[in-house]
């Protein structure tokens, strides 16, 4: 019971590199994770600890609730979560930004996290605000190590070009710009992306 315990522990590691999109806030990692949930199995000899019906898991500012909530860990003590369902059926995880008074927000049908390779997949019905920026598509890769993401209108990373699927964004600007010369077209305040476009920050 002591190394499930550690594990459920070592989840803070795991969960609060989910919003690496946004610099999340430093402090939550020496925070105590909370999880809350109907049911939990602890499964030692095969290093799975599946937490099930209304799963919410806290760390800081750091907050995910869904349905179900499965993690495993590797030999070398890696971990992988994967987070289903939850309130209208998809997962949420919310959690500040580092130095900001602004928040990251993702949801998906399925939210997986993989702490060694340091990514974030956002798998149906796919969004991530950071600030009052927002991506939408029926897929959303997040790269920890670059802070890179791309998204895309169909799902697992391919494109639903035939069905008319697109990838939606909403970029606010950074900072003050200059004024738009005379005769200059403007920006829409949002913009279809084609699918499979790439984006960093």
């Amino acid at each position: 019971m002591a190394q499930s315990l550690s594990r459920t522990l070592l989840l803070a590691l795991v969960l609060a590199g989910v919003p690496a999109l946004s610099h999340a806030e430093r402090a939550d990692r020496d925070k105590p994770v909370n999880i809350e949930s109907d049911r939990m199995t602890v499964d030692d000899l095969n290093k799975v600890d599946i937490f099930e019906g209304k799963v919410t898991l806290t760390q800081g500012t750091l907050v995910l609730h869904c349905n179900k909530m499965i993690v495993t860990q590797d030999a070398a003590g890696f971990q992988r979560a994967i987070a289903s369902g939850g309130p209208n059926g998809l997962a949420h995880f919310r959690q500040k930004r580092e130095g900001k008074d602004e928040y990251m927000d993702g949801e998906g049908d399925r939210i997986e996290h993989d702490n060694k390779l340091e990514q974030t997949e956002l798998f149906g019905h796919a969004w991530v605000r950071s600030g009052k920026d927002d991506v939408r598509g029926e897929y959303i890769f997040i790269d920890g190590k670059t802070s890179n993401y791309s998204a895309t209108s169909g799902p697992n990373g391919t494109s639903a070009a035939k069905t008319g699927g697109r990838v939606r964004a909403v970029i606010q600007p950074k900072g003050k710009s200059a004024p738009a010369a005379p005769g200059a077209p403007s920006l829409r305040p949002a913009t279809d992306i084609p699918a499979g476009a790439q984006s960093g920050q």
